[in-house]
């Protein structure tokens, strides 16, 4: 049965989504990812043109699954980041595609990363300017500290919650994260 070309695509990002995140794109092998989603390498360049263009693909919907699933909101950054580490738990695999993104290919930045992260500096300094948002740094250095705080614990992190890490601990971690991000971004006040 011929298996249609959308379904070849997410067999491919599937499979190399799983590649990227363990090897890099460097250690990434084309013909892992295409054992792995059952099909001939040579579909990976015809659907994707080469590997890092594969991994781009891969990264946009890494990107877009996080902005999904942890909305920034200016007016409830706690909330954001209590998102975040909550994205951060649960996709372990998808926080170690960000960092082989920061650690192989920092120059590039997808159109996709840097419009939510445009818009994030935005909807921040237009919440400082409106006095909700402490201004005592600027958006982008604020905006580092609240992602920082919340990828504190995930993967690859010296103290990375592992299978033997309580509920209660993760728990007491997440606070930790909601709280410092709430005293951070709390206006002082006169």
């Amino acid at each position: 049965m011929a298996r249609d070309s959308r379904t070849t695509r997410t067999s491919l990002l599937r499979a190399a989504t799983d590649e990227f995140a363990a090897h890099g794109i460097a250690g990434a092998r084309v013909d892992r990812i295409a054992a792995a989603a059952g099909y001939n390498k040579n579909l990976i360049y015809v659907h994707f043109g080469s590997k890092e263009q594969l991994f781009d693909a891969v990264y946009e919907a890494a990107v877009e699954e996080i902005l999904d699933a942890a909305p920034f909101d200016a007016d409830d950054l706690p909330g954001y980041a209590g998102a975040l580490f909550d994205f951060h738990l649960s996709h372990p695999h998808l926080m170690r595609l960000v960092r082989w993104q920061s650690l192989e290919r920092r120059a590039e930045v997808l159109p996709v990363a840097e419009k939510a992260h445009v818009a994030k500096l935005r909807a921040l300094a237009a919440a400082q300017g409106a006095g909700t948002v402490d201004a005592g740094l600027p958006p982008h250095l604020l905006l580092a500290q609240i992602v920082a705080l919340s990828s504190a614990w995930s993967e690859g992190s010296p103290e990375a919650v592992s299978d033997t890490t309580s509920p209660a601990e993760i728990a007491a971690r997440r606070h930790a994260v909601v709280v410092s991000v709430g005293k951070l971004t709390r206006p002082s006040l006169p």
